[in-house]
């Protein structure tokens, strides 16, 4: 029989054996499957002596293509190890999962101190404030003001960002604003300080007789109590336009003009002129002080202080001219007259506002006499008025 002939059941045909039941004469061939067919019986005969088994178990050779696996005689034959199935992925990925979030939440944790401030109502970092029952330690404590001092600077420096395109549009608008005041302050103010002082005072409570002749203070003097005006009078000023404006800043300016050119107790006109309002610029301590003189009515009393005496003037007339009509101030008259000048609408020198009252105290009858000959023509004088605007003071009235 050959060696390599199989029984019917696939095992090796039988062999003599000697006394430990090892084949009396090895396989001769050498061919790989002769060759693995001995490996497996001597792996057997090894088995079966640490087994404890008696007779050796005859292994079947090895088919060709279990023999490419089986190059190393001592290699042993093991299952496949199973793929792993889906719910063991995600078994295992749910793991990890929770790993890595309690990493996490431990992590930021430790690098967020005041979180812990953090309440159910989703309280900012600049608002938190710590229970009573915790401890706010130190580096809790400045870790929160750096977040509120960053979160400042932020919005200054977005706050800031935002502004800068105004700039220019800014600047623009208080440099008009700048402008108007200037040129247009006397307006606001002439019309505040025509409100500030009451002018609804009764003259008797002031002057209680006014025909009494009582002797006053030397220096000349108006006095109009329904407006509360009492002012210095400056007497002996030309007419031209700067003597009457410098004489304005300490009082009311006597303008005198042939014709025109009378003082109290004397037959003729007295003019006085006054500011109704005057750039803020200016000086002066009377840049307003006829501010509320077209509150005056006919019949209303004012006071002229000259020369130690007190003259009690009644108001007859009130008029609105042109500043070129100096003619309505030179008329034929017998008796002591004065009349009070001031520029109209007020805050501006468009028009003049011409008061006109007569002397009833003392008696007209014994007044002096009108002087001649003094002042400068009428066709040269202006009705005085304001002092120019920036704007005139730059191109001219």
């Amino acid at each position: 029989m050959n060696p390599d002939t199989r029984s019917p059941g696939g095992d090796v045909p039988n062999q003599p054996q000697g006394p430990q039941g090892s084949p009396t004469s090895p396989i001769q061939n050498d061919s790989p499957v002769h060759q693995d067919a001995a490996a497996n019986v001597i792996r057997g005969q090894i088995e079966a002596l640490y087994g404890g088994g008696s007779t050796a178990k005859v292994i079947e050779p090895a088919t060709p293509q279990q023999n490419a696996h089986n190059q190393n005689p001592y290699h042993r034959q093991h299952k496949d190890h199973p793929l792993p199935q889906a719910e063991q992925w995600k078994e295992y990925h749910s793991a990890w999962q929770q790993y890595y979030q309690k990493y996490y939440e431990q992590y930021y944790t430790q690098q967020t101190p005041t979180s812990h401030y953090f309440g159910a109502h989703n309280t900012s970092a600049e608002t938190a404030q710590p229970t009573p029952d915790e401890e706010i330690s130190k580096d809790e404590a400045l870790y929160e003001l750096r977040q509120k001092l960053l979160g400042k600077v932020q919005s200054s420096a977005k706050t800031i960002r935002k502004s800068r395109h105004f700039v220019p549009i800014l600047a623009a608008t208080l440099v008009v604003f700048a402008f108007l005041f200037v040129q247009f302050n006397r307006n606001v103010i002439a019309s505040v300080q025509a409100y500030v002082a009451p002018g609804s005072l009764d003259p008797q409570n002031i002057v209680i007789d006014p025909s009494a002749d009582l002797a006053v203070s030397p220096e000349p003097r108006l006095i109009i109590p329904k407006i509360n005006v009492d002012v210095p009078v400056i007497y002996g000023v030309g007419t031209d336009e700067p003597s009457q404006l410098r004489a304005m800043e300490k009082g009311v300016a006597h303008f005198a003009i042939p014709g025109a050119n009378s003082k109290p107790g004397e037959v003729g006109n007295t003019v006085l002129s006054g500011h109704s309002s005057n750039d803020l610029f200016d000086q002066g301590e009377y840049k307003f002080i006829f501010a509320q003189l077209e509150k005056l009515q006919v019949g209303d009393t004012l006071y002229a202080n000259y020369e130690s005496t007190r003259y009690t003037y009644v108001i007859t007339k009130k008029e609105v001219v042109r500043p070129t009509e100096v003619d309505k101030l030179i008329y034929p008259t017998d008796k002591p007259v004065m009349t009070l000048i001031t520029c109209t609408p007020l805050g501006t020198a468009i028009d003049r506002l011409l008061v006109t009252a007569e002397q009833v105290s003392p008696d007209p009858i014994e007044a002096a006499p009108a002087p001649s000959g003094s002042g400068q023509g009428a066709a040269e004088a202006a009705i005085p008025g304001n002092a120019p605007t920036f704007l005139e003071r730059l191109f001219g009235r």
